[in-house]
């Protein structure tokens, strides 16, 4: 199974002026929707004085979830040519808002595509671009006196801890790259008395 994306490594920014009308774009690394409702809320708040905030992002090592948003701009003149710019540069888990502040002289559709691709295309020439794996968290629960056999488990496959709670009863949440979460999950539940949910 095909688990690596290409995707941003932190937000990057762009710019693009015409006719005095001036595109600002923000490039963001995300992983869920929930995350794009945040940060587009935020965005709105602050550049709250701008005419439009149109945005598109692409989710999963698969691509297979995406959406672009004119907000208020023609159809398709605004949120289709930032998709096509995440999508042209081959992309994921990515979340591109351009904000729009009206210059006076309208640009005409195929102006404004021609702005949201360039301002698009220059935040993610500002990005440092990196390759990552679709990952998963899985919740370990086990009792202390099994600790060295699920961390040694850990270490073998070089898991990433991201919650741990060592008690009498332990638990701990892990980072597991996509296409080896089965061989992990079952190494683990062959322990007795090991607990592991995927947590969604």
């Amino acid at each position: 199974m095909e688990d690596t994306y290409r995707t941003i490594a932190a937000p990057a920014e762009g710019l693009y002026k015409e006719k005095g009308s001036k595109f600002i774009s923000l490039a963001y690394p995300v992983y869920s929707e929930e995350e794009v409702k945040e940060i587009y809320a935020v965005i709105k708040k602050q550049y709250y004085d701008a005419r439009h905030h149109c945005y598109a992002y692409v989710l999963g090592a698969d691509k297979s979830r995406y959406r672009a948003n004119d907000d208020g701009e023609p159809n398709h003149s605004a949120g289709d040519p930032i998709l096509g710019q995440i999508r042209s540069a081959d992309l994921s888990n990515v979340l591109v808002v351009v904000i729009r502040y009206f210059g006076g002289i309208k640009l005409g559709v195929s102006g404004l595509i021609t702005a949201y691709k360039t301002a698009t295309a220059d935040a993610l020439a500002h990005a440092t671009i990196v390759e990552q794996h679709e990952t998963t968290l899985l919740q370990v629960k086990f009792e202390y006196l099994q600790m060295n056999e699920v961390m040694s488990l850990v270490k073998e496959y070089n898991l990433e801890m991201r919650d741990q709670q060592f008690e009498l009863s332990c638990q701990l949440t892990l980072e597991v790259r996509k296409n080896l979460q089965k061989e992990v999950t079952s190494k683990l539940e062959s322990m007795p008395g090991v607990l592991v949910q995927e947590l969604l």
